[in-house]
């Protein structure tokens, strides 16, 4: 744990650290990054685009010689994890966008992660190679076989040094499981089984099968007519390989055990919040769909984002969250272009710190918000080339709804919608953070004395 991880506002004051990708504005579709996800060291850090590429960083070792430079992440590998397919018997194109990355913890030299688009898991191996086998005996140096006329005495095949060489490998392919598009994959804490979620079945694998899995969640009605939500999340517990939760359209949350039954669709524990009267509106249902799920590190509480608010729930307390946090209600006045323009459908999601005291969460205009648990207080930081210097102090932004603006203040009128951070991660034991703005990844680190 490092000294002030655990007090946002006091201790931390954030910092430009590095930005990646490209300062064209036009932005091609394929470079916005759908996915940002730190491994369980916090060593290597793995985005996804809509490209169906996963480039992952690696952090550098500190150097002596540059004491303020602290780790910086440079490329490590970039492999074309998926492509786009067709589904000839639905006439439908597969889009090869990356929807999710998991890693699963480093057990050997090699790196394991799990990368799905809408239809197909796969498991990669991402290794290193420097050293070459030379002097086969079937084989010249160019790799053709040798006359075996020509062969008159036996070699011993040497291994001689070459250039670094970072190979990704796919080990596993889990596919033909899932009618609807996945949204969620979450490796077990048993380490031999993940999940994987679309919008009405969830589906439990073992990492060694891929021909066949177990349906544990299947909200699917006999006529579809009667549908009335959809899976939007699911998560396993961090500690306990029976228990998952996954979240719903209608704002609600399920725990499920499956030590109760193969088909989890009676749930443990139901997590939902009364409705106040005085807000309804037109858009309610639209805005309480929970866009993400995440268990805290403890696994004590569920953290849940919906389309104003990040809440936290006691797993011990269904009835209602124990802590409510107000991302931008600025904008429940604006619904109605936000209907218009389909940013209300946008799909926002949220992290906790690793010590489980602050959350972060994105918002519009390129901001995002962390919130305190502790002291309650909060702030909006903006990722943003124009504070792009090493090492510069992140200034807290203010949104001003009406009246008079102050200098230092941006109006809710001016916020750029098409400016979006929707994937944020947070390293598992220090203050870095990674923010994923539409094709550029900002890394931000507390400043140290």
């Amino acid at each position: 744990m490092t000294p002030g991880f655990g007090s946002l506002m006091q201790d931390v004051l954030w910092c430009f650290s590095q930005v990646k990708g490209t300062i064209d504005t036009g932005v091609t579709e394929a470079d916005i990054i759908s996915t940002v996800e730190f491994n369980h060291t916090g060593e290597l850090l793995a985005t996804g685009d809509k490209g169906g590429r996963v480039v992952i960083f690696q952090r550098e070792q500190e150097s002596k010689n540059q004491p303020h430079r602290r780790g910086e992440y440079n490329v490590y590998s970039t492999f074309q994890s998926h492509e786009p397919e067709f589904d000839y018997l639905k006439s439908l194109e597969i889009e090869e966008k990356i929807n999710k990355i998991r890693w699963l913890p480093q057990q050997n030299a090699a790196y394991f992660l799990l990368s799905t688009n809408d239809k197909t898991v796969k498991l990669w191996k991402v290794s290193e190679r420097d050293k070459r086998p030379e002097g086969y005996n079937l084989k010249d140096e160019d790799g053709r076989l040798r006359d075996p006329s020509m062969i008159t005495m036996l070699r011993v095949p040497v291994l001689r040094p070459m250039d670094l060489m970072v190979e990704a490998t796919p080990r596993r392919v889990f596919a033909n499981a899932h009618t609807y598009h996945i949204n969620s994959i979450s490796v077990n804490s048993d380490y031999e089984t993940y999940m994987s979620a679309d919008d009405l079945r969830i589906n439990l694998w073992n990492f060694e099968i891929t021909n066949q899995s177990f349906n544990i969640v299947d909200i699917k009605p006999a006529n579809m007519e009667e549908l009335t939500e959809v899976i939007t999340a699911a998560e396993f517990h961090p500690h306990h390989c029976n228990t998952f939760v996954y979240s719903s359209s209608k704002g609600t949350i399920r725990l499920c055990d499956m030590r109760t039954a193969a088909l989890c669709d009676r749930h443990a524990k139901f997590f939902e919040e009364p409705e106040d009267p005085s807000n309804r509106s037109f858009f309610s249902e639209i805005i309480s769909s929970i866009s993400d799920v995440k268990f805290s590190h403890s696994g004590r509480y569920i953290m849940t984002r919906d389309y104003l608010t990040v809440k936290v729930w006691d797993l011990n307390m269904e009835n209602r969250p124990i802590e409510t946090y107000q991302v931008h209600d600025y904008l429940r006045s604006k619904l109605c272009s936000l209907y218009e323009n389909d940013c209300i459908f946008d799909k926002f999601e949220c992290v906790w710190n690793g010590s489980d005291s602050v959350i972060m969460t994105g918002s519009y205009n390129n901001f995002f918000r962390m919130f305190d648990r502790n002291t309650k207080r909060d702030v909006t930081l903006e990722a943003s080339r124009e504070n792009s210097k090493p090492r510069a102090i992140l200034k807290p932004r203010k949104v001003c709804v009406g009246g008079k603006r102050r200098k230092d203040e941006i109006s809710v009128d001016s916020l750029d919608f098409s400016k979006k951070i929707l994937h944020t991660a947070w390293h598992p034991s220090e203050n870095i953070i990674a923010v994923a703005a539409t094709n550029n990844l900002y890394i931000f680190q507390d400043k140290v004395n």
